[in-house]
């Protein structure tokens, strides 16, 4: 008896399934890899930085040894006594203030002016090799003259906050450079089983020394090819352990940049007013400019022909009470009601735009009128002790709907979970789909708008969308605006 061979369509869906797998596996393993290896080049640089700080502080002492002695003349001359030693003494005293008083004016100055040169180059390669980026704290307010801008220099907040930086990250410094020792030694004890025998071929009456490995208990002598395995197995855990130091140290010194070379508090919270002000004013002329657009491309449009029509009624009509032409006046009123009715239409669309009327019973009822209109299945979960403001209630019911359109547009996904929930003084709305990922702001998706109208109210939107999914966007907005 023949065997029945199964349909050819069910014999390519699993590999086709499979494959898509094994695709979003090898990109994600690479992705694993390169922010590894980036993680270990910020810490080569960045922890080379961080010691060449001690060649510089060196440097000082050198700076107040040259002063005193061009202060003092030179050195003293030899062989000399008697009335001239006092006059000796007091020179040395008085090279000794000056070689102070110049290490001193090279501590104000310098130390500040310096820090800040090298935190930008910090901040440069976390925004390079981390990908985070932080502004930089404003620069100095100088004066004219060399007076002023020593006081402004002295006085740089900033600057002193980079150089007391630079203190601090030496002993991230030290991790750093031992992430990089474990990666670069690690890499080379792998080596030794393959070169061993092309190299230490010798006759067998010689006897050659060890050849050290070095691992982080100190160096292994390596004399036979057994162990040579061993120094393979050392190597490599150095090279697993390395990024894992390099992950934690890199996480570490991102940290300290972000709290110490960046704005100080008060600095951003003014800078982040300043754009929620410039948003919030360009976020109200785009919406005039767009309800004015509205308005004179539809609505008054509409009424435009609604009074064209009825003029011509009028005129079909006559003067004397006859109706010369009443299918026509018919057809004209036909034509003005119609057009009535879409003017309305249209003034109630403008009107739901501004201020959609399903916000009038909350935020619950105004998302549960979305979820039901969405064309993907929406799972929705409303949990707010408290209500919010009518302008926060409008943003969210903003973001919500135009993430529900994003994911219907460009996702894929067969379910979108929203959740929203109140913390305290914070609302957060949570949208997730099982889509394929890549959200991408920079794509002209939406997204880019939707942070701005957070940022309006002091909110802010965060995206985790990686290539294959799922994705999640999450909306942070305060309860009061």
């Amino acid at each position: 008896m023949g065997t029945a061979q199964p349909t050819g369509g069910a014999l390519r869906e699993p590999p086709r399934q499979l494959s898509r797998s094994r695709v979003t596996r090898n990109r994600s393993n690479l992705t694993v890899a390169g922010r590894a290896l980036r993680e270990l080049a910020f810490c080569a640089i960045g922890g080379a930085l961080g010691l060449s700080v001690l060649a510089a502080t060196a440097a000082l002492p050198a700076l107040g040894m040259l002063a005193a002695l061009l202060a003092g003349g030179g050195l003293p001359p030899r062989g000399t006594g008697g009335a001239h030693q006092p006059a000796h003494a007091g020179g040395a005293v008085s090279a000794f203030g000056v070689a102070f008083l110049v290490v001193l004016l090279a501590l104000l100055v310098l130390v500040p002016w310096g820090a800040r040169r090298f935190a930008t180059v910090h901040r440069g390669l976390v925004a390079r090799l981390l990908g985070e980026r932080i502004a930089a704290p404003p620069p100095p307010r100088r004066g004219r003259g060399p007076v002023r801008w020593l006081a402004a220099t002295i006085r740089d907040a900033p600057g002193w906050r980079a150089a007391a930086y630079l203190v601090v990250k030496l002993p991230v410094a030290v991790a750093e450079l031992y992430a990089v020792f474990l990666a670069v030694v690690g890499l080379a004890n792998l080596t030794y089983p393959f070169w061993w025998r092309a190299f230490r071929n010798h006759p067998p009456g010689v006897r050659l020394s060890p050849v050290p490995a070095l691992t982080p208990f100190g160096a292994l002598p390596v004399a036979t090819l057994a162990g040579t395995f061993v120094a393979f197995a050392a190597g490599a855990a150095m090279v697993l352990a390395s990024p894992w130091l390099a992950r934690a140290a890199s996480s570490a010194d991102r940290w300290l940049i972000r709290g110490m070379l960046g704005p100080g508090k008060l600095a951003q919270r003014v800078a982040d007013l300043e754009q929620a002000r410039a948003l919030a004013v360009d976020d109200s002329a785009a919406l005039l400019r767009r309800l004015e657009r509205d308005l004179h491309d539809g609505a008054q449009v509409r009424l435009a022909t609604l009074a064209m029509n009825l003029g011509m009624a009028k005129e079909k009509l006559g003067e004397d009470g006859g109706v010369p032409d009443p299918a026509a006046v018919r057809e004209l009123l036909d034509a003005a009601h119609r057009g009535a009715k879409d003017a309305l239409a249209e003034l109630r669309s403008l009107a739901r735009g501004i201020h959609p009327a399903v916000l009038d019973n909350g935020l619950a009822d105004a998302l549960a009128t979305l979820a039901a209109g969405s064309a993907i299945p929406v799972d929705l979960r409303v949990s707010i002790p408290a209500r919010p403001t009518a302008a926060i209630e409008t943003i969210a019911y903003f973001c919500a709907a135009e993430l529900l359109a994003n994911a219907a547009k460009h996702s894929s996904a067969t379910r979108i979970e929203v959740q929203v929930t109140g913390h305290e003084d914070t609302l957060l709305l949570e949208v997730g789909d099982n889509g394929s990922g890549g959200a991408d702001p920079a794509r002209g998706s939406g997204l880019a708008g939707l942070a701005q109208r957070a940022a309006v109210v002091d909110g802010r939107l965060s995206i985790a969308s990686p290539p294959g999914g799922p994705t999640r966007i999450s909306v942070r907005l305060p309860l009061r605006a």
